[in-house]
């Protein structure tokens, strides 16, 4: 069953999270997954949650979705992100 690997993203640091954005893809892509969406237009249609920037990426499984968060490849582009965001993280799984 897939698992979604979600992030709400405000950048603080646009200039150090570019990094991120370059490098943390290829370490997606290592374990197989597949972005969905990255950053696009968001229009809230109810409620008063107010994403800045939205990503969600496309695993076999919340298990490999979990492991490539705590992999090393993806490790020092945590890291980045760390210092470059503040970030809403979370994992579902699908139907």
């Amino acid at each position: 069953m897939a698992g979604y690997f979600i992030a709400n993203v405000d950048v603080t640091d646009p200039v150090g999270f570019q990094e991120y954005a370059k490098g943390a893809p290829a370490t997606v892509a290592a374990y197989g997954g597949a972005y969905l969406a990255r950053g696009g237009a968001i229009e809230v249609l109810e409620g008063d949650w107010a994403p800045t920037r939205l990503t969600i990426i496309q695993f076999e499984s919340v298990a490999r979705a979990k492991a490539w968060f705590d992999s090393p490849e993806y490790q020092p582009f945590k890291e980045i992100r760390k210092r470059t965001t503040t970030a809403r993280l979370l994992v579902i799984e699908g139907v």
